[in-house]
């Protein structure tokens, strides 16, 4: 009971769109191994402006009405809290404004000035609605402090009620509309909009009850309920400043990049993540992703990786809108000349056993040449060393220990000494089990030594 009313005033998680739940009620990827797991409850269906604009045409229409219907009892009764409230829907109404424009620009198509669109201006609305509550709310504390200190008499306290009631009703039917489709587009602005219109209700509702407390004989109970309904207003203006502004810088739940990271699972031939980067353009969702995958791959076999992530990930995430895969070239240096530099390493080793999966390899660092090996999985507390046979000579080894900051990365020190064709074995442990794996390094045709 407490979460719903917490979730009812807008205090609940907001972000339901952004996790996934591994039950058994959802769908399984792969065979009958997979996990199920559901997605949220975004229909993309709905992710579009024009379903936005939809939502704020009726609560104009609704709340034009309600505040129409207040200000006839207002001019008959001469209610300073009715006026007060009915002010508030009029205001309420008007936040109506920026988002609608917000709407009709994002619409637009990307220009040469504005290359990604004009999705940013959901958000510069979504502040303006926030500073619409802020205001509301310190009418409604000035209104509130000001009847404690010079009481008014209320005349005509049914229709009042009955007023109050009608704004409670109006802004309620029009708070469930905005919220709904603010959600279901990703809009923190309607969202925070919606909420606007909750907290006008109980306000329009605190009238009716501290028309109540003066029909029972108690004229102070009407501004010390305002002052109640200040307080509340107060919360929600954090609440939606506080999403507004998240998303205005770029933030996201830590939900949505946890998704995108379990979304790859589901791609073969991903070594693994290196980079994951999230923001919201508007209600869209745009992501950045780096991925290690095998250096031998041709490019239409990479390309083919590249459109299962994409496909993958608008699976789990329907509101993304832009995904950009990059690959991991971390550790490539090409030398002076391009394509014709004189590096002449070996073919890699494909490593597979049970302590480690991935490549060994002689790559190009920024000082010198190293022996690497790539790993997309390994046990824990893995140790690695390269044992090159040389003849007549000693056994060159090349330990190879974590980089910084990658502990899928191995890396020798030293850089083998030519020539690179040779036996060697890379000897792999966990502390507990270990094992040798042989392999011979040949250097391309045309560049022995």
């Amino acid at each position: 009971m407490y979460a719903t009313i917490k979730d009812w005033l807008g205090f609940g998680a907001q972000d339901r769109s952004s996790g996934h739940s591994h039950g058994e009620g959802g769908h399984s990827h792969g065979g009958t191994g997979g996990h199920g797991h559901t997605h949220g409850v975004i229909d993309p269906s709905l992710s579009s402006s024009e379903r936005g604009i939809w939502a704020i045409k009726w609560s104009f229409i609704i709340l034009g009405i309600t505040a129409v219907l207040q200000l006839v009892v207002v001019v008959t009764s001469g209610s300073v809290a009715l006026l007060a409230d009915t002010i508030h829907n009029i205001g309420d109404a008007t936040t109506a404004i920026p988002l609608w424009i917000a709407f009709v620009l994002v619409r637009r198509k990307p220009s040469a000035t504005f290359n990604y669109g004009l999705g940013r201006v959901e958000d510069l609305a979504g502040m303006l609605v926030v500073l619409i509550i802020l205001f509301s709310a310190i009418v409604a504390g000035y209104e509130a402090i000001s009847r404690l200190i010079h009481p008014q008499p209320i005349t005509q306290l049914v229709a009042v009620a009955i007023a109050g009631f009608i704004g409670f009703i109006g802004n309620e039917v029009v708070a469930v509309f905005r919220i709904r489709v603010g959600r279901a587009m990703n809009s923190a602005a309607l969202i925070a909009d919606g909420y606007h219109a909750r907290t006008d209700g109980l306000t329009s509702l605190a009238v009716v009850l501290g028309a109540a407390g003066v029909w029972a004989g108690f004229p102070l109970a009407d501004p010390i309920i305002g002052l109640l309904i200040t307080i509340a207003i107060f919360g929600i203006v954090w609440q939606s400043a506080k999403a507004v502004i998240t998303r205005s810088l770029d933030g996201v739940s830590p939900g949505v990049v946890e998704e995108i990271r379990h979304a790859a699972e589901h791609v073969p031939g991903i070594g693994r993540l290196v980079e994951v980067k999230a923001r919201w353009l508007g209600h869209k969702l745009n992501a950045d992703l780096t991925i290690a995958v095998d250096d031998t791959l041709t490019v239409a076999e990479a390309n083919r990786i590249t459109v299962a992530l994409q496909d993958e990930l608008r699976e789990h995430l329907p509101p993304l809108g832009l995904a950009t895969v990059q690959f991991d070239t971390s550790g490539v240096v090409v030398a002076e000349g391009g394509a014709h530099s004189h590096h002449h390493a070996p073919e890699p080793f494909r490593v597979d056993s049970p302590l480690a999966q991935g490549l060994l390899a002689i790559v190009d660092t920024p000082t010198g040449e190293r022996m690497r090996l790539t790993v997309s999985a390994h046990a824990e507390a893995l140790t690695a060393v390269v044992c090159i046979s040389r003849d007549g000579r000693a056994v060159e080894r090349l330990p190879l220990l974590p980089t910084a900051g990658d502990h899928h990365v191995f890396q020798s020190e030293n850089a083998p000494e030519e020539p690179h064709e040779f036996d060697a074995d890379l000897q792999l442990s966990d502390g507990v089990r270990q094992e040798r794996l042989s392999f011979r390094m040949e250097e391309p045709e045309g560049h022995h030594h």
